[in-house]
């Protein structure tokens, strides 16, 4: 492929150890069959379907299927592929979405975000990478947490693997397909900044932070953070059924693995940090997280010593009848407010409610769908009360001018660009997958004679991504039924031929071959035609593959 040939210099052949691979063991990376594939001798990655190219340095430092919708947003708005980012930006990401969730009691926060850290290419002075090609990093105006990172993170790229997708119910999305040709590209949104507006609603936040950082005797690190989520063992970059707010200890659903030893703590906070055996690993935070046992207060403001204002007000909690569980009103605003909102949303068109979703997806594109959900609203609600007036003319007909809702300026509304051209995409998607279901359909019984069809396109995909090499196994299935009818042809003929001799005919060259089916040529037609077959228009190149 001529994409495979533009990034394949940055691809070596994947060197994983023993000690890696008992590495991803100890951490439950292989509690289920096949979660992760190990490329043996290939030096360029093809995935099979479902699965995604990644490294053993991202893994240890908190990624995991599914991957959590923030990072997911993230990749979106850079117009970047995991394996654009190095193993410290991986861990820099992990370590925001535990300081929101455990330490701030949020969920996180996209403004937030673009205060701290800022993204930035990643070169020599000859070679722009594409592998590791990008660095996100601390603003240098910012006061931040200290992670102590390594200086390099020695032969990180050399050790790639495949990781299974894994789905949650609500999460219908997972990161893009792997894609080695795709280069980073300059975009505005790698110098993204606050806005004003952001900086304003987040300044309680910032003031958190450095209040974690400074109080005598209580303060946070990069490196606790670190121990703390590997110690509860939580993948920060997973979708999880819970935010971390809501850990509720060994019985968590969204652990990972059992608890490792202080020793096997110790030594994968060395491999990722700057530490060494003689400095002091931190047991535990000087901060107690929230958690199931540390509950998450019901305002902002109620942690001291933070002032009432900011994003006070968007912090209360709230309870989720549907899901009987805790979250910020800021994550379920507009649908769970009071009953009688609830039910006008309700109301919603059903596709409308669809493309807001989907827009919702994607970090860039929540202001639009929120602005875009309001105003279906109020249009719901002057369609209630032109129905309200109807009842109240006794059921009679009264013919109104329809008041429908439009756009202020439908030429120029970024969302519905965007969803447009998720609907045409999403159509060609769908009739893709229907036309490869029925080739799949036409060829299944071929591969799989004693097995059920399967009804869905995901199940064919499945049967066909198997590792067995099916066309080979085609092949030689149809060459055995080859020998078995020339065999019956001749024996029919009554010939005299020597089957044994036959039988220990050694290997031959390709030309001999290629001279004698030629030669065998114009009985083979006959023959053929005998069995109803249609010949193909020139002789075989190539000797049959047998095992």
């Amino acid at each position: 492929m001529a994409t495979e040939g533009l990034q394949s210099s940055e691809w070596e052949r994947s060197r994983i150890s023993n000690q890696d691979v008992n590495l991803l063991k100890k951490l439950r990376f292989m509690k289920k069959e096949n979660t992760l594939i190990f490329p043996g001798d290939k030096s360029y990655p093809t995935p099979r379907i479902g699965y995604r190219v990644t490294f053993i340095d991202h893994l240890i430092r908190g990624l995991a299927t599914p991957i959590h919708e923030f990072v997911r947003g993230l990749l979106f708005v850079y117009g970047l592929q995991l394996h654009h980012l190095t193993p410290n930006s991986i861990l820099h990401i992990a370590i925001f979405i535990t300081l929101c969730e455990s330490f701030l009691g949020t969920p996180p926060n996209w403004g937030l975000w673009k205060r701290i850290f800022l993204v930035r290419r990643n070169s020599s002075h000859t070679t722009a990478y594409n592998v590791g090609g990008v660095v996100i990093c601390v603003r240098p105006d910012v006061e931040y947490f200290d992670v102590k990172f390594p200086d390099s993170v020695q032969g990180w790229r050399k050790r790639w693997l495949y990781v299974q997708e894994a789905h949650i119910d609500h999460q219908e999305y997972n990161v893009a397909p792997f894609d080695g040709g795709e280069k980073i590209v300059r975009r505005r949104s790698l110098d993204a900044e606050a806005s004003d507006d952001e900086k304003t609603a987040t300044g309680a936040l910032m003031k958190r932070i450095h209040e974690l950082q400074n109080t005598h005797g209580r303060e946070l690190s990069g490196i606790q953070i670190t121990a703390y989520f590997l110690r509860i063992r939580v993948q920060p970059l997973q979708a999880r059924k819970n935010p971390l707010w809501m850990y509720a200890g060994a019985k968590d659903g969204d652990r990972f693995s059992k608890d490792l030893s202080i020793k096997d703590l110790e030594r994968l906070i060395q491999k990722m940090s700057s530490l060494s055996k003689k400095d002091t690993i931190p047991s535990s935070c000087r901060v107690e997280p929230f958690s199931s046992t540390n509950a998450l207060p019901q305002v902002l403001s109620s942690l001291p010593p933070l002032p009432e204002g900011g994003d006070v007000e968007e912090r209360t909690v709230v309870t989720d009848d549907n899901q009987g569980s805790s979250r910020p009103e800021s994550e379920v605003a507009g649908s769970h407010k009071s009953a009688a909102s609830s039910e006008k949303e309700n109301e919603t068109e059903p596709l409308m409610q669809e493309f807001i979703r989907l827009g919702n997806q994607f970090i860039g594109y929540r202001d639009h769908a929120n602005s875009l959900k309001e105003a279906l609203a109020k249009a719901n609600k002057r369609a209630d009360n032109l129905a309200l007036e109807l009842e109240s003319q006794n059921h009679s007909f009264v013919r109104k001018t329809s008041q429908e809702y439009e756009l202020e300026k439908p030429e120029d509304d970024r969302l519905l660009d965007a969803l447009s051209l998720l609907e045409i995409y999403g159509d060609e998607v769908r009739q893709s997958i229907s036309d490869a279901k029925a080739g799949l359909s036409q060829l299944f019984p071929y591969f799989f004679p004693k097995t059920k069809e399967p009804s869905t396109f995901a199940a064919f995909a499945k049967h066909f991504n198997s590792q067995e090499d099916l066309g080979l196994k085609l092949r030689q299935e149809g060459l055995k039924v080859g020998v078995e009818g020339t065999i019956a042809l001749v024996a029919d003929s009554q010939q005299d031929v020597d089957w044994a001799r036959v039988g220990d005919t050694k290997e031959m060259e390709t030309k001999r071959w290629q001279s004698l089916i030629k030669a065998g040529k114009p009985n083979s037609k006959k023959i053929l035609a005998y069995l109803g077959c249609k010949p193909t228009p020139a002789p075989s190149s190539s000797k049959p593959e047998v095992k």
